[in-house]
């Protein structure tokens, strides 16, 4: 296992963790990013659950994961294997053809379920300027419209020298927090009238560590974030 993917088992398993802490979920929610890991665990409790990546190969492991874990799960069919696109536009386009709609689309009846949900999730996401741009863009898009949501999401900080700054530099990092306003924040622009992210850093300490095998370290942090639509 390389950096890379002991970075990213590491956010998702703390993110795992932090579900097991926050005892007696029952909502709908949407799982954004997570295949086959801490979205199926919230499907004990979730009345829906759509777990989303980009990849044929990569979703197709997403369902063998939901197939092979199928028992311990309320019911198979709550748990919906879905491509998500960043760059693409939100709502994705739906076929009336259901002959020739691809594997993992999108129907419109589930497309209204997203509006309905109240919990994201995401794991290990912020790792560059551009795809931390495109993500705000389509979660702008996905928690502006329907009930209010709630989106946690755990990370853990990738170092690698930048040529642009001539130092070592956490990837995407800087930009995300950009995205990021306190209540007072959000509130004082233009009086509150103007859309913005409000996030919280959860405090890692009040967690407990149940599960072994990796160090959180410094570098591992969850994040509460809402969307304010702004006062029209």
């Amino acid at each position: 296992m390389d950096l890379q993917q002991k970075r990213q088992l590491n956010a998702t398993r703390f993110l795992k963790v932090w579900l097991h802490v926050d005892e007696g979920i029952d909502i709908e929610f949407f799982a954004l990013s997570l295949p086959g890991l801490a979205g199926m665990l919230l499907a004990h409790a979730a009345k829906t659950v759509f777990l989303t990546d980009h990849g044929d190969q990569i979703l197709e492991n997403c369902l063998k994961n939901v197939q092979l874990n199928s028992g311990v799960l309320n019911h198979q069919k709550v748990v919906y294997v879905r491509e998500l696109d960043w760059t693409h536009p939100w709502p994705p386009k739906v076929s009336s053809d259901l002959a020739t709609q691809e594997r993992f689309s999108w129907s419109s009846s589930e497309l209204e379920e997203v509006q309905k949900a109240s919990l994201l999730l995401a794991a290990d996401v912020i790792y560059s300027d551009d795809l931390t741009d495109v993500l705000f863009g389509i979660l702008e898009r996905i928690m502006s419209q329907g009930s209010e949501k709630v989106l946690y999401l755990a990370l853990e900080k990738r170092y690698n020298f930048s040529l642009d700054d001539l130092d070592v530099v956490a990837n995407g990092y800087l930009n995300f927090r950009s995205y990021l306003k306190d209540d007072s924040e959000c509130e004082g622009l233009e009086l509150g009238s103007l859309p913005c992210f409000m996030g919280k850093c959860i405090d890692v300490a009040e967690i407990p560590q149940y599960v072994g095998g990796y160090d959180r370290g410094d570098d591992v942090e969850l994040w509460e974030i809402r969307y304010s639509k702004g006062k029209l």
